[in-house]
């Protein structure tokens, strides 16, 4: 009988073993999108939340990621690879709920997270009487205290989830190093090694060089999982396209503009698409391109350009000797301001939100110029195409158009342009990492049904021993 029980503890504990070398994944977003970015990780037993955004179309606790299939699990660890609103947004939430996981970001990111929560605060109050959400999720002082908890990693460097350097680990340590990527300041992919595993999440990431951002430099060793966006997965790289060409194009675009007398509203996100539109409005007044012209910003854009200015002698960047604030020289808008400011030729808006949800700097500006034929609407990035950005890009001219829902209908009769400069990589471009990767299995995120369903095809006929899956929401799998 006492040998029976060996047995049976034996095999009981193989068992448990083998249960926790498998790496288990849930996609914590609420439908296959670009929302609310959150993924958990369990592998060797330790549990991980790569992200927590909040979504930029939703309110209250719709906002959120869908933290349930996590709700009864002990995090260990919250890695974020970037401070968009849709990455780190709701990261307070998550802390409170997992009191004792430890936090790591950059130091870039930490900074402009801060900046980013306490701002969405502000917002999220002024909300409060638009809607019946709970508004705030959190509060300034939970921020406060939640960023004192914040470990600041550099790249290149691995750590434990300790917050440990760890050089020398034993393979069967669960280790983490951040990788630049290329997309905004302080944004990283992850690396993960666990009992002689790789895995590798790209967060968002660009391999071209922006106008201030470089390209990614990722690692290119071989991996066994990779956790990749789709975000232009719908999208295919023009033919001959070259920043620069389009950087051309753009000056000439609004040359034309200011040249019938008209103005130009170009729809941004505060953080990462305001600082390279200023840096490209730089060189054109440099290569004398265009001749001066007054720019407006917003409050929020001049807190994240402040962050950049600060940081350009020692972030990995083009210019780094240009100070935006000092050389672009823009004028502060904000929501009060906005409305006593009249939209005058000859001048350019940059403003957020890139998406132009209403109430917003840019949705304002943009019900101002929509019926004006001499004025131009730019957009120079993503735009989720139910947005009020996306429903007025897509619209068809002399066509209605509806930016606020508390408004009326508008006849679309300002020109409308579309520029590529998108802060994510080409999907042509993605394919091409996951090729050099030549990981067993490739994992699908961050992406809209379309985009992710082009790149689950072409990967299938590109990497045919390599499994390729699209989480469902929600679902935990085994990776």
């Amino acid at each position: 009988m006492s040998a029976t029980y060996l047995v049976s503890d034996e095999q009981e504990q193989k068992q448990e073993q083998e249960q926790e070398r498998k790496l288990k994944f849930i996609n914590l977003t609420r439908r296959t999108e670009i929302g609310a970015n959150s993924y958990y990780l369990e592998i060797g037993g330790h549990r991980l939340v790569f992200d927590c955004g909040m979504h930029p179309k939703n309110v209250g606790e719709d906002a959120l990621p869908n933290l349930k299939p996590i709700a009864d699990r002990q995090i260990e660890a919250i890695l974020i690879s970037h401070a968009h609103q849709d990455h780190i947004g709701t990261l307070p939430v998550l802390m409170r709920r997992q009191p004792d996981a430890r936090i790591f970001m950059t130091e870039a990111t930490a900074e402009i997270g801060s900046t980013l929560l306490h701002n969405s605060v502000n917002v999220m109050t002024r909300q409060r009487e638009e809607n019946s959400a709970m508004y705030p999720l959190f509060t300034h002082r939970e921020i406060d205290r939640a960023s004192e908890l914040w470990h600041w990693c550099p790249m290149r460097q691995r750590f434990s989830i300790s917050g440990e350097r760890a050089p020398h680990l034993d393979t069967d340590a669960l280790t983490f190093e951040f990788f630049d990527a290329g997309h905004v300041l302080g944004s990283t992919g992850i690396l993960l090694r666990a009992e002689g595993r790789t895995i590798f999440y790209t967060g968002d990431v660009n391999f071209d060089d922006q106008t201030i951002m470089e390209a990614a430099i990722f690692p290119e060793e071989e991996i066994d999982v990779l956790i990749m966006e789709c975000t232009r997965g719908d999208h295919a790289k023009p033919a001959n396209w070259t920043r620069a060409g389009e950087e051309r194009c753009l000056a000439e675009a609004i040359d034309k503009v200011f040249t019938r007398g008209g103005c130009v509203l170009i729809p941004v996100f505060a953080l990462g698409k305001t600082q390279e539109v200023l840096a490209m409005f730089y060189r054109f007044r440099r290569e004398q391109l265009l001749p001066e012209f007054p720019i407006y910003i917003g409050g929020l854009s001049s807190k994240m350009t402040d962050i950049y200015d600060r940081r350009a002698h020692i972030s990995r960047r083009q210019l780094p000797r240009v100070q935006l604030m000092e050389e672009a020289a823009p004028f502060v808008l904000n929501g009060q301001t906005i409305h006593d400011t009249p939209a005058r030729a000859g001048r350019i808006y940059a403003l957020s939100s890139g998406m132009m949800m209403p109430k917003t700097l840019s949705n304002i500006l943009a019900r101002r110029l929509v019926e004006n034929p001499q004025d131009s609407i730019f957009f120079v990035g993503y735009a989720d195409p139910e947005s009020p950005a996306g429903l007025l890009r897509d619209a068809q001219p002399d066509g209605e158009v509806t930016l606020d829902p508390g408004e009326s209908p508008q006849r679309v009769r300002c020109n409308i342009e579309q520029f590529q400069f998108s802060a994510h990589a080409s999907r042509e471009a993605l394919i091409d990492y996951a090729k050099k990767l030549s990981p067993r299995k490739i994992v699908l995120v961050h992406g809209d049904p379309p985009a992710v369903e082009w790149m689950r095809a072409t990967l299938i006929v590109d990497r045919p021993k390599t499994e390729v899956i699209v989480p469902i929401p929600g679902v935990e799998i085994e990776v």
